[in-house]
């Protein structure tokens, strides 16, 4: 049974009826429902984020994300759920957060981490604030053996690694200053969007993609209006799909995102 597989039956195994009587914890934070559905009992997450269930915005197995009720993240429909803690993003709108301090609701408010130790931080604090400090050690120990698995050690210091040009999205790409970029460099790749001047994520212009190309484009669509455009301006560069599941989150999204980085770097 492959490792996926595997995931998916445990978390299936593991779920039960989500409370429906008030209390629990509910998310309007799809990279923190990837982290509660693996150290909490479905019984204790009320809701979580309706991202979970979008395939496009996924970081958890959709037969496990629909098990629970989604949250569009409302403040009428969180605060009439009366949870015990609501776990949101920073960029939850005032109006909302007020709403929800209103109400006497216990917030957490999280950002996007931008290295793998802010990841790891971010798992711990999750799981400190949800009463399951041992599952986030699982997950950062996960974590932690995927970097060393997949980490590629330092090689001459005359060899230059080979660029890549990850998009996440579209003609999204992924910068420096991201969670992909570390990723990136710790499997021995040089991102290329960087190296163009992109900070976090944006667009690139097609003349700078054709003067200083990559060795290799990644992106998550195997066939669309972006991949076809890449094809027609990078003819003679590579191209190999990294799963949009892998991009949307960190957490326990890094070891596999990892592995699959690390296979593409073999490949070339």
């Amino acid at each position: 049974m492959r490792r996926g597989a595997i995931l998916l039956a445990l978390l299936l195994g593991g779920c039960a009826s989500p409370p429906s009587g008030g209390g629990g914890i509910v998310s309007t934070n799809p990279c923190v429902d990837s982290v509660l559905v693996r150290i909490l009992p479905a019984s204790r997450i009320a809701g979580i984020s309706h991202y979970s269930q979008d395939p496009s915005a996924t970081s958890i197995p959709l037969a496990v994300a629909r098990r629970f009720r989604g949250i569009a993240g409302t403040a009428e429909e969180v605060i009439a759920l009366h949870p015990d803690l609501v776990i949101a993003s920073t960029y939850t709108p005032p109006a909302t957060q007020a709403a929800y301090a209103r109400a006497g609701l216990k917030t957490l408010l999280l950002g996007i981490p931008d290295s793998i130790a802010e990841s790891q931080a971010q798992v711990k604090q999750i799981a400190d604030a949800v009463g399951a400090p041992a599952g986030g050690a699982r997950i950062n120990a996960d974590i932690d053996r995927a970097v060393a698995r997949w980490g590629r050690k330092d090689g001459p210091k005359d060899d230059m690694p080979p660029s890549a040009l990850l998009y996440i999205s579209g003609d999204l790409a992924t910068g420096g200053s991201t969670l992909l970029n570390e990723m990136m460099t710790r499997v021995g790749f040089r991102n290329a969007a960087a190296s163009y001047g992109l900070t976090h994520t944006g667009t690139l212009s097609a003349e700078t993609i054709v003067t200083q190309p990559p060795a290799i484009v990644i992106a998550p669509e195997r066939a669309s209006r972006g991949t076809a455009l890449r094809h027609r301006l990078l003819p003679r560069t590579p191209q190999a799909v990294f799963p949009r599941v892998l991009i949307n989150c960190g957490g326990p999204t890094i070891p596999p995102a990892l592995e699959r980085l690390a296979a593409i770097r073999a490949a070339l």
